[in-house]
C-alpha cells in the first residue's frame, strides 16, 4: 500500500511539474525573414536565459503567420506587413501591436543585368522594365510580407504579372525563393536581412540591382493572440516576450545581430 501510494505521489509531481513546463513555453508564428536571417537564432537564448520562457518559432509567410493566430494556432506573431496587422487588430483577432524593427527590401538580380535596371530609383518602374524584357522573375507567390510588397509595385505600374511566361510563382520561404532565382538566372525582391546572412552560405551569383527607393521600406511588428477569441492562448507569456523584445534590453539585442562582415542586419525603432 506504501508502495503504491509512494507511486501515485510521484505521478502526480510528475503531471504538475510536465505542465509547469508545458507553460513555460510560448510558439510564435513568424516571417521566414526573421528565421532565416540567424535572428531568432541570436535573440532567443538571450530572452530564454532572462525570462525563462521558451519560444517555439513556427516559420511561415506573413499572410499564413497571421492566420495562425487568427486560427489560435500560436501564442504571438512576429511579421512584416503592416497593413495586414491592423487590420488583424482592428478585426478583434490580436491585442497589443507593437513595431520592432525595419530594414528594407532590395531587388536582385543576375551581374548582367539583362533588363538594365540598375541605376534605376523607383522600384515599381524597374519591375514595369523587368516585364517589357521579358527578364525572368521568381516571386515568393505566398502572401508573405515580401509578397504583398512585391504584388504592390507590380500594380503601381498596372502590370499584371501573374500567368506571364517570365514570371514564377514558387510559394516558397525567401531563402529558397533566392536560390531558385539564382538557378534560372531571375530577378527576384527580398528583405536585406536574409541576403545578407545568406548570400554567401547559399553561393548566390546575384547581386543588388535596386536599392534605397523609400517604398521599400520593411516594417517589422508584434503582436500577442487575443486571449477573449482563443481561451487556451498563452497570454501572459506572449507579452512577457513582446515586453522583452521591445525594452531597451531586446532592442539593444536586435541592434547588435550582424553577419560575418559586420553588416547590421536588422534595426530597432519600438517606440
Amino acid at each position: 500500500m506504501k508502495k503504491t501510494i509512494l507511486l501515485l505521489t510521484f505521478l502526480v509531481i510528475l503531471t504538475v511539474v510536465g505542465s509547469a513546463f508545458a507553460q513555460s513555453e510560448i510558439i510564435c508564428a513568424s516571417t521566414t525573414s526573421t528565421e532565416n536571417s540567424g535572428l531568432f537564432g541570436y535573440i532567443l537564448p538571450l530572452f530564454e536565459k532572462k525570462i525563462g520562457i521558451k519560444v517555439k518559432v513556427v516559420a511561415r509567410g506573413t499572410g499564413a503567420a497571421i492566420e495562425m493566430g487568427k486560427r489560435g494556432d500560436a501564442d504571438v506573431a512576429f511579421v512584416h506587413a503592416k497593413e495586414q496587422e491592423l487590420k488583424a487588430v482592428d478585426e478583434g483577432f490580436f491585442v497589443n501591436r507593437h513595431d520592432v524593427m525595419y530594414n528594407d527590401f532590395v531587388i536582385i538580380g543576375p551581374a548582367d543585368d539583362p533588363a538594365k535596371i540598375k541605376g534605376m530609383k523607383s522600384a515599381a518602374d524597374a519591375l514595369e522594365r523587368i516585364a517589357e524584357s521579358g527578364a525572368a522573375f521568381v516571386s515568393r507567390g505566398d502572401n508573405s510580407g515580401t509578397n504583398t510588397k512585391e504584388l504592390s509595385l507590380w500594380k503601381k505600374v498596372g502590370v499584371d504579372p501573374k500567368g506571364q511566361k517570365w514570371y514564377l510563382e514558387v510559394g516558397q520561404g525567401m531563402e529558397k525563393t533566392q536560390r531558385i532565382a539564382n538557378e534560372k538566372r531571375a530577378y527576384t525582391l527580398t528583405d536585406r536581412g536574409t541576403w545578407l546572412a545568406t548570400k554567401d552560405k547559399d553561393k548566390l551569383e546575384m547581386v543588388i540591382v535596386l536599392e534605397g527607393d523609400p517604398v521599400l521600406f520593411n516594417q517589422y511588428g508584434v503582436m500577442a493572440v487575443n486571449p477573449e477569441k482563443h481561451k487556451h492562448v498563452k497570454y501572459k507569456e506572449a507579452m512577457e516576450f513582446i515586453n522583452w523584445l521591445i525594452s531597451k534590453e531586446g532592442q539593444q539585442a536586435i541592434a547588435s545581430f550582424k553577419d560575418s562582415l559586420g553588416n547590421q542586419l536588422f534595426y530597432p525603432n519600438a517606440e
